[in-house]
């Protein structure tokens, strides 16, 4: 219990220190995240806060993970480092989709083949239990990317990503903590002190977005946890064993993950790159409605409490197969009513420079003149 509160006082106190020097440095160096049609923040504001998150999440594990006899906590240390490197790279010049899915692919290979983590049975979902082993393999390279994917995607209002992660790395803590792991206690609640960290300067108004770097990281570490518990919590010699294991961990991060897929599903049957950009996410349904960001973050982090809570209660009564339905059923027919009683409002974002001031650095505000005359 101790190096649990310990890596939280740590990553917490590394992350507050970090975060105001790297809105130093970001104005300094003009490293800002500039606002256009489709994001919804109005005023350039530096996209770097994943260097403190990650600064205090790494640091605090190092210093109170036991490593004797968990070797493999080496290896997901390594494929942070990849993931950290990859999104600092995309957040300071913009890498392609193709280049952030090998680097992806290749965190996730570290996890898999080093840390020995894989999805090897299904626990009675749709009946199935044990998988073949490709299968297997291909399963859990598919569930690892798409949570990274989940939480960067999901990261488009201040506050959001932050505060879904900082719950799902908390409950995951709570119950490797009750299962006697201290190993994952404190990676689940080193991440989860830097995220409390960065919500204080990211809530709104946002002084600093967590970029690539810190959502990519937080999608990562929950990909781990959240296979790491289904595999455990189904064991009937653990001190709490949890029927319906993947129910309850597909409800801790049901709102990324159902957000993703769906927001995927309309790229690709429009004929366009799963990875495009767009305005379909739930959190601008949710804009168009009026809301606040902070509304939409402790809205939809409530939501995803209330299902978490609700898997728990019903994990016997309905099993894993049908708790996934229910979730999923009562998700889409949520989005559905939020689709269909929307509100489109215009935006405002940058127009490029005009050809005189094309080699100027400055950043001025924008006003409804400044885009009149940008288009005459």
């Amino acid at each position: 219990m101790f190096d649990v509160l310990f890596s939280v006082a740590i990553s917490f106190a590394i992350t507050f220190l970090a975060i105001p020097v790297i809105i130093t440095v970001a104005d300094r160096k003009k490293l800002y995240d500039i606002p256009d049609e489709r994001k919804v923040h109005r005023n350039p504001i530096p996209s770097l806060g994943g260097l403190g998150i990650f600064a205090g999440f790494i640091i605090a594990c190092l210093i109170t993970i036991p490593f004797s006899g968990s070797s493999e906590f080496q290896y997901f240390f390594a494929a942070s480092f990849v993931i950290f490197f990859l999104g600092l790279k995309d957040d300071i010049l913009v890498i392609s989709p193709i280049k952030k899915f090998i680097g992806q692919v290749l965190a996730a290979f570290l996890i898999v083949y080093k840390g020995n983590v894989q999805i090897s049975s299904m626990h009675g979902f749709l009946g199935i239990y044990e998988l073949p082993e490709m299968f297997s393999l291909l399963f859990t390279y598919l569930t690892i990317i798409v949570i990274v994917n989940s939480f960067n995607l999901i990261d488009g209002i201040d506050g959001l990503a932050g505060s879904l992660g900082l719950m799902a790395t908390t409950v995951f803590g709570l119950y490797f903590l009750a299962v006697q792991m201290p190993g994952y206690a404190v990676l689940s609640f080193s991440l989860a002190g830097s995220l409390a960290a960065f919500l204080l300067f990211n809530f709104q108004p946002a002084k600093i977005f967590m970029g690539d770097t810190g959502s990519m990281l937080i999608g990562l570490i929950n990909a781990i946890l959240v296979i790491k518990l289904i595999n455990v919590a189904n064991v009937a010699s653990v001190p709490y064993p949890l029927e319906a294991a993947p129910a309850i961990g597909f409800a801790i991060l049901m709102i990324p993950l159902l957000d993703t897929l769906r927001v995927f599903a309309i790229r690709i049957v429009h004929g366009r790159s799963p990875f495009s950009p767009d305005r379909n996410h739930i959190h601008h349904l949710l804009l168009d409605k009026g809301l606040s960001h902070r509304g939409i973050a402790l809205t939809l982090v409530s939501v995803n409490i209330f299902f978490i809570i609700a898997a728990y209660a019903g994990r016997q009564l309905l099993g894993c197969t049908w708790m996934i339905l229910a979730i999923c059923g009562i998700f889409f027919a949520g989005i559905a009513v939020l689709y269909y009683t929307r509100r489109t409002r215009p935006r405002l974002f940058v127009a490029k420079a005009a050809e005189a001031d094309k080699n100027a650095s400055k950043i001025v505000p924008l006003t409804q003149d400044t885009i009149l005359e940008q288009k005459n």
